[in-house]
This record gives structure tokens, C-alpha cells and sequence, in this order.
């Protein structure tokens, strides 16, 4: 089986952090899937932007949910970048996108999406959130799917059942908690497991040695040191 490198946010080490410009520079690194996060703006516009506020990634200040697309469209995330929607990410870039998605507002206008653009094929998506994970498998069928799991106060047979439970076919675990019964129970029932987020060579080897079958990063050198095969 393949073994995925995924860019988280972009190349957000070296980039501005869910922008295009972050998503080019990814797919051009050869990332293999390219994350990103999605919220809703006032006027429910599906923009690309991980905290719940814009003033961590941006020049501006106050709640995503409180300011309408324009308003965030005015604002620089970066480098001259703008806040993308989520059309124009996959638009700017022909890798599958794992779109990570908080509330089941926005899982509803993200599948709403993703049927109209027809584009089931090129899009998972990722959350920590069950419900998420359910009501978007329910309404777009056959599309693919991540559970996020920090492991924190959850055993390893836990996170496979809540996995199983919403059909997703990958849990994504966090490398500081990871466990090789952790990743032994995914594997055993069938799931792909990856690991967030791998930026040194001491988690590369853990990796390696736990038989990952992938890794999210913040940078492309993650890519391009060659350290993982198929």
C-alpha cells in the first residue's frame, strides 16, 4: 500500500498557512494529499481558514462567523495572499484535498459542494468529530473519510470503534501519543492510519517503525528526503 505524505495546510512550515500560494508550493513539493481547514463565513460562504478567529492568520481581527466573505476577502493571510474559499483550493491545485471541517453546518455546505462540483473523487473529509464524519457520509455516498484522534484519555480500541462506527476509512493519530497498539487495532480492523504532525527525523523514524501509512507535514523536505517507499 502506499504510504501518503500529506501537506498540512499547505506547506504552512514555509508558507502562509492555507492559502494557494501554501497549496502550490505543496503540490509542486509532491504531496500526495494537500490538508486544509474549512469554516463558514457570516454569509455562509465555505472559506479556508483554521481558526475559529482571523487574527493568529491574518491582519485583521475578530470571529470568521462575524465577518462576511468580503470582509475576510479584504484581509491579507499572508504574503499578499487572501483568504481562499474552498472552490478555488481545488481549483488551484490537482491534488486530493483532506478537508478538515469542525461543525455539521459546515459538513452540509461542504457536502453540498462537493456533489454539485462533482468532485467525490478528489476530496476526503477529515474531523475529530463523529457526527461530521456521519452526516457528510450520508449525504455524499462513497466519499472518503478521516477521523482525527488526539488519544488523550482514549484507548486505542476506542478510537477504532468510533472509526468503524461512522464507516471512515483512515484514523488520523497524533505522533507525540501515537502507540503501537494503537496502530496495531486500526490496522487489525481495517483502517489506514496516519500520524500528525511528522516535522523531525526522530518522528520520521517513529514512523517508519510503527508501519505508518502516512504522515502529515508542515514541510516539503518531509517529501522529498525520500525516506519512505511503498
Amino acid at each position: 500500500m502506499t504510504f501518503l505524505t500529506i501537506g498540512h495546510r499547505g506547506v504552512m512550515g514555509v508558507e502562509p498557512e492555507n492559502t494557494l500560494r501554501s497549496f502550490i508550493r505543496a503540490e509542486r513539493s509532491g504531496m500526495d494529499v494537500i490538508a486544509l481547514d474549512v469554516r463558514l463565513s457570516k454569509d455562509g460562504a465555505l472559506v479556508v481558514l483554521h481558526d475559529a478567529e482571523v487574527d493568529r492568520t491574518t491582519d485583521g481581527a475578530g470571529a470568521v462567523a462575524d465577518l462576511t466573505l468580503a470582509e475576510l476577502r479584504e484581509l491579507d493571510a499572508g504574503l499578499g495572499e487572501h483568504v481562499p474559499v474552498f472552490e478555488e483550493a481545488l481549483d488551484a491545485v490537482r491534488a486530493p484535498l483532506q478537508v478538515s471541517v469542525r461543525d455539521q453546518a459546515a459538513a452540509v455546505v461542504l457536502a453540498e459542494l462537493v456533489l454539485r462540483l462533482d468532485a467525490t473523487a478528489r476530496v476526503e473529509v477529515a474531523s475529530f468529530h463523529d457526527e461530521v464524519l456521519a452526516e457528510v457520509t450520508r449525504r455524499v455516498p462513497g466519499i472518503k473519510t478521516t477521523l482525527y484522534a488526539d488519544q488523550s484519555g482514549a484507548g486505542a480500541g476506542e478510537v477504532v470503534d468510533r472509526a468503524v462506527a461512522v464507516r471512515a476509512e483512515t484514523v488520523a493519530l497524533n505522533i507525540r501519543r501515537l502507540t503501537l497498539e494503537a496502530v496495531e487495532a486500526a490496522h487489525s480492523a481495517g483502517l489506514r492510519v496516519t500520524g500528525w504532525t511528522v516535522n523531525t527525523l526522530e518522528q520520521l523514524r517513529l514512523v517508519r517503525a510503527l508501519e505508518l501509512d502516512g504522515a502529515v507535514t508542515d514541510f516539503p523536505e518531509i517529501r522529498s528526503t525520500g525516506r519512505f517507499t511503498a
